[in-house]
């Protein structure tokens, strides 16, 4: 038998070298993974073009994955120095990169990050169309847009963004809305300025069958972007997300028809009471495709912090099930991240991960905390290092402040409790 894409292959009944590395690394049965895989509730980005990927499957019964944004801009175009990005963030255990470039060299720096990276590359062929053709955004033609598409594919990219929810009637909601930060999300923003000038629809919602073509043929996956997702509080859940996300339902039935996998982009800011109701809506009116959100920040008022409003509202979110949760760094909303900023996002979206993984009962997933736990009963201060989601962090603060009694820390030091304890409880 022979397939074109994994979804092609599950229906098929044929175990995948890309499932069996999924199959590796997570604890889930072979029918489980392919019945999932089948129905579109798992997906698994995997272009055949990119050799050296580690393939992972994000969806129902996984473990929540992270991703993190990176790649050059007009006012910080050092493709070296994201480069090292690419290899940090592998490092630190991001199971995704999506390279956001806007401007200059991009398709070398695409290329030369798919070749380094083991892990699944996304893209948004919509900012590179603008970055590619220098013309203003009403003068890129609908060709343009599906070639760029078409290079990304052939470049090895596993998932592509594509806002092709973002119709007219949508657009017709949005104006209709009392919306305070109208239009947030980049692509959807230049979608919106395409369409309105040209007073023509969405050309990749219009013609939506010619990007499955591109699609299907090199194996990458849709995520269907969130053009008019919320970008504060005061927007969230109103009717223009809700009549986008209507669309992207539809949109997703038509992708597996063809084979093709999908995920589903999700809201940025969402007050924490309505998360588990947007993660209702989409799963309901998206069939259970997967779900990808974008943080979602829990507040507006914390810029420089917002690694941690995303984290709060990613672990809710995660346990109430998404499936897919993109970082976002201390430097949101303000600049374009540095290494540092871009490890303290990644380890809080894994954090925000780890207990979505917890709460939704994942086979294994409190197993760590277990170890954590008797490690520190222990006090085996060494185990404690090894375990800890960043080792390096926890390693630097215990050597920065030593304790008389090695076996305790400087902040309780002989009124350790776990000491103490079990000096009485265990007589040791």
């Amino acid at each position: 038998m022979s397939y074109q894409t994994q979804m092609q292959a599950a229906r098929q009944g044929v175990v995948t070298p890309q499932m069996e590395q999924v199959l590796g690394e997570e604890k889930i049965s072979r029918e489980d993974l392919l019945a999932r895989t089948a129905s579109g509730r798992i997906a698994i980005p995997a272009n055949r073009k990119h050799v050296n990927l580690r393939a992972r499957g994000i969806g129902q019964g996984l473990s929540t994955k992270v991703n993190v944004n990176l790649g050059v801009s007009e006012d910080c175009c050092n493709i070296s120095l994201e480069l090292d990005k690419v290899r940090r963030a592998i490092e630190l255990k991001a199971d995704a990169i999506m390279d956001l470039s806007t401007f200059g060299a991009t398709r070398e720096f695409r290329r030369r990050t798919i070749d380094l990276s083991p892990v699944m590359i996304g893209t948004v062929p919509v900012y590179d169309a603008v970055a590619r053709y220098g013309k203003d955004v009403p003068a890129i033609s609908v060709d343009e847009f599906f070639e760029t598409v078409k290079i990304h594919a052939e470049d090895g990219v596993d998932f592509v963004t594509i806002h092709a929810g973002l119709t007219q009637m949508a657009v017709a909601r949005l104006r209709q809305s009392p919306r305070l930060t109208h239009v947030v999300s980049r692509g959807g923003s230049v979608l919106l300025h395409w369409m309105t000038a040209n007073e023509r629809e969405n050309p990749f919602y219009e013609h939506f069958d010619r990007l499955l073509e591109i699609c299907r043929q090199y194996d990458v996956t849709i995520s269907l972007g969130d053009g008019l997702r919320p970008g504060s509080l005061h927007d969230a859940t109103d009717a223009a997300q809700i009549q986008e996300l209507i669309v992207l339902g539809e949109l997703t039935l038509r992708a597996w028809k063809a084979d093709v996998q999908v995920m589903i982009e999700g809201p940025g800011h969402v007050p924490l009471n309505e998360i588990a109701a947007n993660m209702l809506l989409e799963k309901k009116l998206c069939h259970g495709a997967p779900f990808y959100v974008l943080g979602p920040l829990v507040t507006d008022v914390a810029p420089g912090y917002d690694h941690i409003t995303s984290a709060i509202g990613g672990a809710i979110a995660g346990a109430h099930g998404a499936d897919f949760l993109c970082y976002v760094t201390p430097a949101e909303h303000l600049r374009l991240p540095d290494m540092d900023d871009m490890k303290e996002g990644i380890v809080a979206a894994r954090i925000a991960a780890h207990a979505a993984d917890i709460a939704k009962g994942l086979p294994g997933a409190i197993e760590w905390d277990h170890a954590m736990s008797h490690a520190r009963k222990e006090l085996d201060w060494p185990r404690m290092m090894e375990l800890a989601i960043d080792p390096e962090k926890a390693r630097a603060y215990r050597a920065s402040s030593q304790p008389q009694d090695e076996q305790v820390c400087t902040m309780c030091g002989d009124l350790c409790a776990v000491k103490r304890s079990r000096q009485v409880l265990e007589g040791r």
